[in-house]
């Protein structure tokens, strides 16, 4: 290799981000004008390039509002960008909610919404139904975010107390066509379970909810268990698939492994996939990439050429009431330097593709078979850090964190485990 195996990494990934550009993915996707109003809404911690992008590109007049996270705006010549919190929603995103069912108010058949939608709205956009308050949907979050449930079971829940999400903002446009262009960061790519769907409605409903609750043990707020099992037993939310509203879905995680794949073969690195859609405890999944890596190693053959191992999808962290700083990256990253203790021709990276992991400012980390030992000299014992759920800080004394800053996109979790056929790379 002509450089560190740490930039390697980084190239891969920035390929990965790179795939998800939005405008190149939008560029594809442009629907045709309409003969009334342009409207664009949108959500999540990318819309604000989204809605960027979508005015370069978008040749007429546009109106319209989205909402990002806090340090995520970008300017936009037309479109109106709020901030709001995230991962756990406040008042300047109950604001964003009624700005947005207000941006859609009073359309006529003539006109078109185009709904800008990535991972992170289901925060960014509260909405509590009648009889519930932002604080309820506060503790409804953190509750979600400490359990270890999978994104779908999250959405599953949230969407249940929400008056946007599951489809019903795309009902507030009606009459009007909306297509939704939307950046999934959810494994499998279900247009329905990013961001919660505000524009895209499914069948779910609150037996689903509760059966979700009952299999993972959720805990929830008991005024908030007391409301889903009060709902109506099916989907209150009507779906109409002759509407003649639009999903497409114009960047993917599978779509950014591809890309760096091909960035590593270009080098004379085989590339695998191993899939798009990973889910499960990180520290557990670390523990199956490292087993992969290290038999990998552990056949003492020549390397034809160095591999690295590509997957995505999004793990989970169940706190059980500990919670140190980090996320479930460099959690990840943490119970696989453990595994691979001592293993000089293992490199990794493990980033979310939004650029923050967690509630920190890095996407994630860098780790080699030396990571647990530098960490220990460092005064750091990485099991106890793991124990506590606090990889961020075993990985900034050693400065291992890797912070590209907020991307514009999102696409979820990147991992690129790095084998070579020698220490040096």
């Amino acid at each position: 290799m002509p450089y560190s195996q740490n930039q390697f990494l980084t190239d891969l990934f920035n390929a990965a981000v790179d795939a998800a550009d939005p405008e190149t993915a939008l560029s594809a996707c442009l629907p045709a004008k309409p003969k009334g109003r342009t409207v664009v809404i949108g959500a999540g911690k990318g819309a604000a390039q989204l809605a960027a992008a979508f005015e370069t590109l978008w040749q007429g007049p546009l109106s319209g509002v989205v909402v990002t996270r806090y340090g995520y705006a970008v300017p936009c010549q037309t479109l109106t960008v709020l901030e709001a919190a995230h991962p756990v929603p406040d008042q300047n995103g109950l604001a964003a909610s009624a700005a947005l069912f207000e941006a859609v108010k009073g359309l006529t058949p003539d006109d078109l919404v185009v709904a800008l939608i990535c991972g992170g709205g289901s925060s960014l956009l509260p909405a509590p139904m009648a009889g519930l308050t932002l604080d309820d949907e506060i503790a409804l979050n953190k509750a979600l975010l400490a359990s270890g449930a999978p994104i779908s079971v999250m959405n599953l829940i949230r969407k249940q107390i929400s008056w946007i999400k599951g489809g019903q903002l795309a009902q507030a446009a009606a009459p009007a066509k909306v297509i939704s262009l939307i950046v999934s960061d959810v494994p499998g790519d279900n247009p329905a379970q990013v961001a919660s769907g505000p524009t895209v409605a499914d069948s779910t409903g609150p037996a689903e909810a509760l059966a979700a609750i009952r299999t993972y043990g959720i805990a929830l707020p008991k005024n908030l268990q007391r409301f889903i099992e009060r709902l109506p037993r099916t989907s209150p939310f009507v779906v109409t698939p002759d509407d003649g509203n639009e999903v497409h879905i114009i960047a993917s995680a599978s779509k950014s492994l591809e890309a760096a794949a091909r960035v590593a073969e270009a080098q004379g690195v085989r590339a695998v996939v191993l899939s798009d859609a990973i889910e499960g405890e990180a520290r557990e999944i670390a523990k199956m990439h490292a087993a992969m890596a290290c038999q990998i190693v552990d056949q003492n053959r020549p390397f034809v050429a160095p591999v690295v191992m590509l997957s995505g999808g999004e793990t989970t962290v169940t706190l059980g009431g500990l919670g140190g700083l980090g996320g479930r990256n460099t959690e990840f990253l943490l119970s696989f330097a453990r595994e691979v203790e001592g293993r000089d021709t293992i490199f990794a990276l493990a980033a979310d593709t939004d650029g923050i992991d967690g509630s920190e400012q890095n996407a994630g980390a860098f780790c080699s078979g030396q990571t647990s030992v530098a960490m220990r000299q460092a005064g750091i014992d990485p099991s106890d850090a793991l124990m506590r759920h606090d990889a961020w800080t075993a990985f900034d004394v050693i400065d291992a964190l890797f912070a590209p800053g907020p991307t514009g996109t999102n696409v979820n979790d990147f991992r690129a485990i790095y084998i070579t056929s020698s220490a040096r790379g």
